[in-house]
């Protein structure tokens, strides 16, 4: 299928690595130019050179962190005017919500709504301007489903799905949409982190903890980094400019509802 955005330009935040590189992968094999960020110099450089290579399409690395202004303006010094923009930071710990301390409430708010707010405010009017813009906020599951173990995220993430909710019916007219991608367990590095957590409160070792993972779930495994990254894709197509302020759960059916 011809996503029809060939030529377009996107930045793809925190990318060198889990489901923020997929999702750089599957817009790069669409044609479009990106640019990925991430802290760590060396694993975000051979990752843009490796999509670089597999795809044909150029991939710009913009070092930094983008929870911070230096590394939002890094990447945008690269593309100051995308076409797509997939918001995207690593969660914040787990843990009892106990034993959480403002400065941590204030990094996860800051990480994972604020952050994000920053970069739709940089490249919503051009796109606006342009009639055409695709924003994908990828955010969790628990927005739809709260894991207590989860709170600083839960609270954080939800808080941007709100802001989002409004603004996406603010400029859907101008074909610019926004939309958020809740992932449930893929096959990254941030599972095997949260893993490592639970592992430690059940006895169980972190193989276990995966293992259960996947049995328990009704698709019978845990998700693949590439899945997520084509439905990524789509939501940024051209075909896509009547799905607007949705929340797309892709969590192997975990949710259970019928609506």
């Amino acid at each position: 299928m011809d996503l029809g955005i060939s030529g377009k330009r996107a930045i793809v935040c925190a990318a060198s690595r889990g489901l923020g590189r997929a999702c750089a992968l599957a817009l790069a094999e669409a044609g479009v130019s990106v640019v990925i960020t991430g802290r760590d110099r060396a694993v975000l450089e051979a990752t843009a050179a490796e999509i670089s290579q597999v795809t044909g399409a150029q991939v710009l690395a913009a070092v930094g962190d983008i929870t911070t202004p230096e590394g939002r303006a890094a990447a945008l010094s690269l593309c100051p005017e995308p076409d797509i923009l997939v918001n995207n930071a690593g969660g914040p710990p787990a843990g009892d919500f106990r034993d959480f301390t403002e400065a941590m409430w204030q990094n996860a708010l800051n990480a994972n709504m604020l952050s994000p707010v920053a970069m739709i405010k940089a490249v919503i009017d051009p796109m606006i301007a342009r009639k055409f813009g695709r924003i994908v906020n990828i955010t969790s599951a628990a927005v739809k489903s709260p894991i207590a173990a989860l709170a600083l995220s839960n609270g954080a993430r939800t808080g941007l799905t709100a802001f989002v909710a409004g603004l996406a019916r603010e400029v859907a007219k101008h074909n610019v949409t926004l939309n958020n991608l809740l992932p449930g367990p893929f096959d990254t590095d941030r599972l095997r982190v949260i893993a490592e957590n639970t592992a430690k409160q059940t006895g169980r070792s972190v193989a276990e903890e995966l293992a259960l993972r996947g049995v328990n779930n009704p698709a019978g495994r845990v998700g693949r980094p590439e899945e997520f990254g084509a439905a990524c894709a789509f939501l940024c197509s051209a075909q896509a400019g009547f799905i607007v302020g949705q929340n797309l759960l892709l969590d192997g059916g975990a949710f259970n509802s019928t609506l």
